[in-house]
């Protein structure tokens, strides 16, 4: 992973640090500053990918001769940089739990130079798919029983987001990905049916629908709007009748009243005897729209929900930040307004009553029965868990399940959540009094 994948100011103030001989340890803090618009809660996510971002992070020769073309970095300096690899321990939530606003999702002690340098990486990887997980989590509840696709890879912005999405929204509990790449390397479900345009290359809508299911007889999903819906559907039972199908079949609904077009489709399919054939929705739906056709009792199996999940339409950015909270022993804080942060490395303890997280020092004992969220999963620059993609989704789906039905139901309304109140320790609030103190005398 190059070193230049990074804001040119971490490289200068890591510099300064290396010319200054400044080697102790830094603790940073990573945490939304606020939830997005309409969000209860945020679902973490991205956490196995900054850990290898880490444990790849380094600057090769190329690297090397583009800065000291930049300029401002002397010899030594380059010369320390081309040896520098991330050595730092992390302490992190791990991936699928919810999380709120002020709550830290990973924490990151390191000598400082590695720690500022890692920052606009971390922050990137682990901001971006929480803010999808986030979004994907909603959709998975108002899906209720059917099942959702991702179909956002064509409209995530960016091709490397694409797989990003696929994995985010599988840790939310989608059943499956359009994106073939994303599902090699994270072991998830591939779907794909068909497009208009292959239906538009045949002489009519029935010589499609045969074709494609002479060459996918296995589950043959047929999209039925590309002229007359209705009429699709009858062209798709009328194929499969002459095929002999029998398996796992359905058709796609891309257009239209979808709830009304479903009811049709329903109809035609059962009259048919097809009772089997699954009927799939798609077309610009969000957790909005899907509740909506829940709500209205469509006959839907399967939602496929691509762009305004894979970007978040509704809340496509987090107020996330990577601060400093700690220069060796010393605790240290921002008192920016709006902006002000809590010193120290941090815990955020959770009790089974769902009535409020507690952030507190990390050193302190868990309160009662409460449950610590962060736990260590990086030591001395290596991860403490073999790397596994695809069960690292699949414990983090089961994570998230759990906290699902743990979540109070304020928290989990689409409309109108109420997240859940987040409290400061006792022993916290004291020591961001005091070293607030001492900043303000410091500052005077």
């Amino acid at each position: 992973m190059s070193g230049l994948r990074t804001d040119l100011y971490e490289l200068r103030m890591a510099a300064s640090y290396l010319r200054r001989g400044m080697t102790d340890r830094a603790t940073f803090s990573l945490f939304a500053r606020r939830l997005p618009p309409r969000r209860g809660f945020l679902v973490a996510a991205g956490l196995a990918e900054a850990l290898t971002f880490l444990e790849e992070f380094a600057f090769d020769a190329a690297d090397l001769r583009y800065l000291r073309d930049v300029g401002g970095f002397d010899q030594p300096t380059l010369a320390a940089l081309s040896t520098l690899r991330f050595t730092g321990d992390v302490w992190a939530v791990p991936e699928g739990r919810v999380v709120f606003a002020d709550e830290p999702l990973l924490e990151v002690t390191a000598p400082i130079a590695e720690a500022q340098l890692v920052e606009t990486g971390v922050l990137n990887i682990v901001t971006f798919q929480t803010t999808i997980a986030s979004k994907a989590a909603r959709c998975r509840l108002a899906a209720g029983d059917a099942q959702l696709v991702d179909f956002a890879f064509r409209r995530t912005h960016g091709i490397e987001a694409g797989a990003g999405v696929a994995r985010a929204s599988a840790i939310a509990g989608f059943a499956a990905t359009s994106h073939v790449e994303a599902a090699r390397r994270y072991g998830l479900a591939p779907s794909g049916t068909m497009a208009h345009s292959y239906v538009e290359a045949f002489p009519d809508e029935r010589s499609a629908f045969r074709a494609f299911a002479t060459d996918f007889p296995d589950n043959p999903i047929f999209l039925v709007d590309t002229f007359d819906t209705p009429a699709g559907v009858r062209a798709a039972v009328d194929v499969v009748a002459e095929l002999g199908l029998t398996g796992p079949l359905g058709v796609r609904l891309d257009s239209g009243d979808l709830a009304a077009l479903a009811r049709q489709a329903r109809t035609i399919l059962d009259d048919a005897g097809l009772t089997h054939a699954r009927i799939v929705a798609s077309g610009s739906l969000d957790e909005a729209a899907v509740a909506d056709l829940v709500a209205a009792g469509a006959p839907i199996d399967a939602y496929g929900v691509g762009t305004k999940m894979g970007v978040s339409y509704d809340a496509p950015s987090l107020d996330s930040a990577y601060k400093l909270v700690a220069v060796g022993d010393r605790p240290v804080l921002k008192l920016s307004p709006g902006k002000a942060t809590l010193p120290g490395p941090k815990q955020v303890f959770r009790d089974a009553a769902g009535e409020a997280d507690v952030v507190a020092r990390r050193d302190e004992p868990a309160p009662g029965d409460r449950e610590p969220l962060l736990v260590p999963v990086m030591r001395d620059g290596r991860r403490l868990e073999p790397v596994d993609p695809p069960e690292e989704v699949r414990a983090a789906r089961r994570r998230l399940d759990a906290d699902l039905r743990w979540l109070p139901e304020p928290a989990r309304r689409l409309t109108d959540p109420t997240p859940l109140t987040v409290t400061v320790s006792p022993a916290l609030r004291a020591l961001h009094d005091r070293v607030a103190a001492e900043a303000r005398r410091g500052g005077a």
